[in-house]
């Protein structure tokens, strides 16, 4: 997923009632841009970051830029791109399936997206070949890193989450197939863990999922200011 129009730098102020961060240009010029990211943001939404904004296509949108990019400490003395943008995690597994870059979710020529199911819901992918049961994909952006190596999901309660689990765990009993497809949005990590402490319940959630048939994958990104796209799998410590 290439960025175009190219990225901004800037200077992130403050971030508030989340979907709100004011920011201060290089040429000194400040604004309030949109936060496409409605959870906790720990350790990336620090006053003084560094950031790249993206700007709105639309003229007349009255925030005229989007938070894309955060940089932050990768735990070796340097820092990295963390993609914050909740957005992209469905568009950019739906550009890896198609190139080939996940070997796991090989082999169905047929990807459509926000697809009903379950229970008032839309599944972020279902996948469709010919004699192969349908496979329902969940994608969860992941950007939480708190030590070492470790890139953790949830960063705040998520009971929407804990649903979707439920419903995956519905369609395998239905005869289909399902993944819950966590998408790590930084480079500087090299395994994936359920941070517990901070939605126990949906830890349970995963777990009971699992013992269903719900499949886990988990996949990290490489980020430049240019472009974001899906490089390697990590490993599960689930």
């Amino acid at each position: 997923m290439r960025f175009d129009p190219p990225l901004v730098p800037a200077r992130l102020l403050r971030r508030y009632k989340r979907f709100l961060a004011d920011v201060q240009f290089e040429d000194g010029e400040a604004a309030t841009v949109h936060c496409p990211n409605p959870g906790a943001m720990l350790g990336l939404d620090a006053p003084g970051a560094r950031i790249w904004l993206s700007p709105a296509r639309n003229p007349a949108r009255k925030l005229r830029w989007t938070w894309e990019l955060a940089e932050a400490p990768d735990g070796q003395g340097g820092s990295g791109l963390v993609g914050i943008n909740t957005g992209h995690p469905n568009r950019l597994a739906a550009e890896a399936i198609a190139a080939g870059s996940l070997p796991d979710l090989a082999g169905y020529p047929e990807l459509r997206r926000e697809v009903r199911y379950g229970k008032n819901s839309r599944i972020d992918l279902l996948l469709q070949a010919p004699e192969r049961p349908d496979c329902y994909v969940e994608v969860k952006n992941v950007h939480l890193r708190r030590q070492g190596d470790l890139a953790e999901f949830p960063d705040c309660v998520t009971a929407r989450g804990a649903k979707h689990l439920e419903e995956l765990g519905d369609m395998v009993e239905q005869g289909h197939r399902a993944v819950m497809l966590y998408l790590v949005q930084r480079s500087d990590c090299s395994t994936f863990a359920i941070a517990a402490d901070i939605d126990p319940a949906y830890a349970r959630g995963l777990e009971r999922a699992l013992k269903r048939g719900v499949e886990a994958l988990c996949v990290a990104c490489m980020i430049t200011p240019e472009e974001i796209t899906v490089a390697r799998p990590l490993s599960l410590n689930l």
